[in-house]
């Protein structure tokens, strides 16, 4: 056995982390103490977890520490950048104002942000919402991203997208965007009349009780109880500074939130809560819209996946029989994933403030026990391209 399966041995019971519950019969009674040793064998400044299961979480922790140069402790409550995280939140919002009648997956992107061009007509005219939160935009992926990690003013950076030719058309191939992403936030604040983080507030994090999650930079430096950024030096972490320039793009990687929080978003997720998240909205986000070969090469993922796609905000992994709802998010400092399955009732929530490659081994290893997986070379056909 290897050593990572050695350390995620799991047997067959759990203690409960809700206040006055007795422990409960769920299924990892190890995961606490085996996610602090892949913290330690990483040297992981610090991280959290939250499992969920059945509508409840239960069990969530955290480990480490929030800043390497200080004393003070993580906690399932400790605030991070969740990064692309953020994806989920921009979908679901928009999808309940579709559901509404105040907006359209298919309505021109031009109609509520008519300064914004590229450089075939054609393209920014049939450029819709739906394409945006897709992924689908037929622009090269990542465009400009390389300017928010330099910090530049979005301002400078929107009219560039005019020196842009596509690279498909839009919604016939898959092209990873934050900054095409981001324009969802004009859009609704266009068709609402309403400020995007204000909206996010009223409609998902206060009903959802998410009583550390916010939106921006000043809402997370004022946060007492939040984890620094760390990056490697020397064979070493060290804590860095907050960079603004993801912040820019709010429906891309704005957010902050702790486990607890992100643990309550997936129970919404898994249908508990059909008043603020109604089903049929999870089940349109959550529809494969375009396939992503490249995540079949993902580290540590490529031995369990059989398919991959992008639904709105949301990835959609095929490993066998199985399928899991994920998102994974980066910005300088911070890594993160949100998953779950909802034919298991079963989802996994976990963040590091340090851009670890050690995500990969905890939210696999666990994936793999939970869904009793082998690898898929050894059970399936990949599907053809």
């Amino acid at each position: 056995m290897s050593r990572m399966l050695a350390v995620f041995a799991f047997c067959t019971s759990i203690a409960v982390a809700a206040e006055s519950e007795p422990p409960v019969a769920l299924g990892y009674p190890n995961f606490d103490s085996h996610f602090r040793q892949i913290l330690d064998a990483g040297e992981v400044p610090g991280g959290a977890y939250a499992i969920v299961r059945d509508g409840r979480i239960v069990q969530a922790a955290g480990h480490g520490l929030r800043d390497a140069n200080d004393s003070k402790t993580i906690d399932a409550e400790t605030v991070f950048r969740v990064a692309s995280v953020s994806k989920t939140f921009a979908a679901q919002l928009t999808g309940l104002l579709v559901r509404e009648g105040k907006l359209h997956w298919d309505d021109p992107v031009n109609r509520f942000v008519p300064d914004f061009q590229l450089k075939n007509s054609r393209h920014t005219q049939t450029l819709q919402i739906q394409h945006l939160l897709s992924q689908s935009t037929g622009i090269v992926p990542n465009a400009f991203d390389n300017l928010l990690d330099a910090n530049v003013k979005l301002i400078k950076i929107l009219p560039k997208f005019r020196e842009l030719s596509p690279v498909c058309q839009p919604g016939q191939c898959y092209t990873y965007q934050n900054i095409l992403f981001g324009l969802i936030d004009p859009v609704i604040e266009q068709a609402t009349q309403q400020q995007y983080s204000d909206l996010i507030q009223q409609r998902i994090f206060t009903p959802l009780a998410m009583e550390q999650a916010s939106i921006g930079q000043a809402r997370f430096e004022n946060a007492a109880n939040r984890a620094l950024p760390h990056i490697k030096r020397q064979q070493r972490w060290i804590p860095t500074v907050i960079q603004p320039g993801y912040y820019q793009v709010s429906p891309a990687a704005g957010v902050n939130a702790s486990v607890t929080d992100l643990g309550k978003w997936l129970i919404a997720q898994m249908g508990y809560h059909p008043d603020i998240l109604p089903p049929d909205v999870t089940d349109e986000l959550t529809r494969e819209r375009v396939r992503t070969d490249r995540e079949l090469r993902r580290r540590g993922w490529r031995e369990l996946l059989t398919d991959a796609h992008y639904g709105l905000g949301w990835r959609i992994y095929q490993l066998g029989d199985e399928t899991i709802y994920l998102h994974s998010g980066w910005v300088k400092g911070y890594v993160a994933d949100i998953a779950y399955s909802r034919k298991h009732r079963v989802g996994l929530v976990v963040l590091l403030n340090a851009e670890s490659g050690h995500l990969n081994d905890i939210t696999t290893e666990f994936w793999r026990q939970t869904l009793a997986l082998e690898d898929n070379n050894k059970r399936y056909k990949k599907k053809p391209r």
